[in-house]
């Protein structure tokens, strides 16, 4: 523990990472809150397991993406959060967007030509409109020829659909799949 810590006995760890994760300007790693707490790695896992307990009944929410994780408001009181700050309500994705963050959220790392082989139509416009609204992002290049850029969904992404993690996607059935309109559906992902 940390002398500050040791200081106040009263503060637990829970407490200490809660703390963090409140200033933090934005995602970070376990390693980041066990290395700033001077605690192992499973401590502090151990501690987030008990926030997101806790937050399951307050206004609060972890979010966890590619290892990193990061301190939100629930998805339940987006429409209050908007209203009290004074935004523009969410704007409302194409269909052409939802099918192509659907093929990213499940495929990811995904190339365009991979994205445009689902869809079956260009993907170049989609594509800069997610990766404006920060939905997306560029997370390398494929090790073949043409090296393609490779895309990922982001914790925005994770934010705008009300998930802590993509491990809350809801499974693929691909019977469900085949009887679908054709590829790239997208009711996963509405709602």
């Amino acid at each position: 523990m940390t002398d500050q810590t040791a200081l106040h006995p009263d503060f637990d760890l829970i407490s200490s990472v809660e703390a963090l994760l409140f200033v933090a300007p934005g995602t970070t790693t376990v390693g980041q809150l066990a290395t700033a707490l001077e605690v192992t790695l499973r401590e502090v896992e151990e501690a987030l397991v008990v926030l997101e307990e806790q937050y399951k009944r307050r206004g609060l929410r972890l979010q966890r993406h590619s290892g990193r994780v990061q301190l939100t408001t629930a998805p339940e009181t987006a429409a209050l959060v908007e209203r009290f700050l004074g935004l523009e309500a969410t704007s409302r994705l194409s269909r052409a967007a939802l099918e192509t963050l659907a093929i990213i959220a499940y495929q990811q790392p995904v190339t365009r030509p991979e994205i445009e082989a689902v869809r079956g139509v260009n993907s170049d416009s989609v594509l800069k409109s997610l990766l404006s609204k920060g939905l997306v992002q560029e997370v390398g290049r494929a090790e073949r020829p043409g090296r393609p850029i490779l895309y990922s969904t982001t914790p925005d992404f994770l934010g705008h659909f009300g998930l802590s993690s993509l491990a809350e996607l809801p499974a693929l059935d691909p019977e469900k799949t085949e009887e679908d309109e054709g590829p790239g559906s997208t009711e996963l992902l509405e709602g």
